[in-house]
């Protein structure tokens, strides 16, 4: 049974992945690198981290890149009116909503970010046809939905 897993990366988790190379958001990489998942990203998420690798730590800012290309890293298309307004119905910060929405459009299975303060852990995501979490507990969704392929 051939089962594509998407995974939708937030500027949180793809910055954590550059600066790290252990932990979760990293391994969430390697997992695209291996082809056991398809990440994606949309074009907000990009602006964003290049933003902030700019301004914090440039040089590596082709790191990234790399990081980017090796796990098959997919970018989405600017989310549509109807996904924004979705996605707003659940998160009142627009920025996030924004990228929650980018996130909707790929058709993307979990959106994985280290933000708690909106999305991770916002009861209001639950109706969602997304499931939200931190990079670890995406690790653990996905180690339950291999154990579910027979």
């Amino acid at each position: 049974m051939n089962l594509e897993t998407r995974v939708f990366l937030d500027t949180s988790v793809l910055l954590a992945a550059v600066w790290s190379e252990s932990g979760g958001s990293r391994l969430v990489l390697k997992l695209g690198e291996a082809g056991a998942v398809t990440p994606w990203v949309g074009p907000t998420v990009l602006r964003e981290a290049e933003a902030v690798l700019q301004r914090k730590l440039a040089e590596s800012r082709p790191n990234m890149a790399l990081l980017l290309d090796r796990a098959h890293v997919q970018v989405g298309p600017k989310a549509s009116e109807e996904a924004l307004a979705r996605a707003l119905s659940a998160v009142d910060y627009l920025p996030d909503a924004q990228v929650l929405a980018e996130a909707l459009g790929t058709g993307a299975e979990y959106f994985a970010s280290l933000d708690p303060k909106h999305l991770v852990g916002n009861p209001r995501t639950e109706t969602l046809p997304i499931v939200l979490g931190t990079p670890g507990d995406f690790l653990d969704w996905y180690r339950q939905r291999l154990g579910q392929i027979e």
